[in-house]
């Protein structure tokens, strides 16, 4: 083993394979880190600005363009907000479609992430591009499990490149039976492409890293938490969505345009290992297995797994597919009309909480009377992975050192260390620092 360095300068200006636009900063002098930064130059993005004003009717498809991955997931905490300022209870016909809706957006999510942003540093390729010709069927598997899941979503909502079907209360149109058992076959058809995925990074091992963090996520007593359920942390705490702020701390700090947060320690985790370790007893069946191939088993506390757990939740979502399907089917599709007014003389705050694909989203709106917009307050999974990614790099740039690393593969682990976490960068830039003088 070569003999440990005492002095490093990276500086990765916009870290390559993630959405948005971020940088590695990292220094060390005499064996001293002295600098340690992921720093977020996306430009402030004010969508709880925009938000203000605007009415009721609008706010689901304004914040839908807050992300072209997470748009329905955004779609769904936003219906949920205002849902919840309206004080109405949705059907359980609605709630199973856009359960629907939101496992097909982790799956088009995870799978994208997990082929097109991580398989490459695997494979030695500096992108997806090459792999085409040195692996052609990983491309193409890739290509097709990307296209079913935007598939399901153009059926159920339009599209899922920001949806126009749902709306509060129900949706504009909804599937006839035949439509949903079409959609079940072709959904079917995929199995296999799920399976070989799972054999795939199962080949696959990730740098071996440790560091125990506290994890965030909802949960529910009746399944593996992504449309609702109550907020928790692997710390012992818990709280109804209403008071989303006793756990989910946010603050600005000078480096970076996006928000970090953090709870009772210095920073948490959120995403796919976030509910995994939180929720992995709630997996069915084909995913624990999936789980078990990968050697995946929690409380896994390397955040180069989270790619693993994606893995694993696409199992879990692709069969929750077929299950709702399946049910919706057997109960027939019930015409309901969507709301076309607001309460008359209604006034308060609504809360949405959902997972996305990165991690835990909370919509917060407050009305007026009239349906109106008076204030918002969004939190984005990235923002609650930031501070997070700062303390693994305060360990990990140590740990890399005393192996006697070179400089280049610091930096290329660092690199992959920040894409495993799947950064959505451009969502989290949420904030502008303001000097008067």
């Amino acid at each position: 083993m070569a003999e440990a360095s005492k002095t490093l300068d990276i500086r990765v200006d916009y870290v390559t394979r993630v959405e948005g636009h971020g940088n590695i900063v990292a220094k060390v002098e005499d064996g001293e880190l002295v600098a340690c930064r992921m720093e977020i130059t996306e430009s402030p993005r004010f969508f709880e600005a925009m938000l203000r004003g605007r009415s009721w009717q609008d706010a689901m498809f304004l914040t839908t363009r807050i992300c072209g991955i997470c748009a329905c997931g955004h779609g769904t905490a936003s219906l949920k907000a205002t849902e919840d300022a309206m004080g109405i209870t949705r059907s359980e016909q609605t709630d199973r479609l856009r359960r629907i809706v939101l496992d097909a957006e982790q799956l088009e999510s995870h799978w994208l992430h997990c082929y097109f942003l991580v398989a490459p540093d695997f494979f030695g390729a500096p992108s997806v591009i090459p792999m085409a010709k040195t692996h052609p069927d990983v491309v193409l598997r890739a290509m097709r499990l990307k296209k079913l899941s935007h598939h399901i979503c153009r059926v159920l909502v339009g599209r899922h490149t920001h949806p126009i079907g749902m709306v509060p209360g129900g949706y504009m149109q909804l599937p006839s039976v035949r439509t949903l058992k079409e959609l079940r076959d072709h959904v079917a058809g995929f199995e296999k492409d799920v399976q070989d995925t799972v054999d795939l990074f199962a080949t696959l091992e990730v740098p071996a890293f440790e560091r125990e963090t506290e994890y965030e996520s909802i949960t529910h007593p009746d399944e593996y938490a992504f449309f609702d359920g109550r907020l928790i942390t692997s710390d012992g705490d818990e709280t109804d969505l209403h008071a989303y702020r006793d756990i989910i701390h946010e603050k600005v700090v000078q480096h970076s345009s996006g928000k970090h947060v953090h709870n009772k320690r210095e920073s948490l985790m959120v995403g796919a290992l976030a509910r995994f370790n939180n929720n992995h007893g709630q997996l069915n069946a084909r995913a624990k297995a999936a789980a078990d191939k990968l050697g995946l088993a929690a409380p896994c506390t390397n955040p180069f797994h989270n790619s693993t757990a994606q893995i694993v939740e696409t199992v879990h979502c692709y069969y929750d597919v077929l299950r709702l399907l399946d049910s919706l089917v057997e109960a027939g599709v019930e015409d309901e009309k969507p709301l076309l007014q607001w309460p008359a003389g209604r006034a308060g705050t609504g809360v949405g909480i959902t997972e996305v694909p990165r991690g835990t989203l909370v919509h917060e709106y407050e009305y007026d009377e009239d349906g109106i917009v008076t204030g918002a307050n969004l939190v984005i999974p990235t923002n609650q992975n930031l501070a997070n990614i700062e303390a693994d790099f305060r360990v990990y740039i140590p740990q890399l050192m005393e192996e006697g690393r070179r400089e280049d593969e610091i930096t290329h682990l660092l690199e992959m260390l920040v894409r495993a976490y799947d950064p959505c960068i451009s969502c989290s830039a949420h904030l502008v620092q303001v000097e008067f003088k």
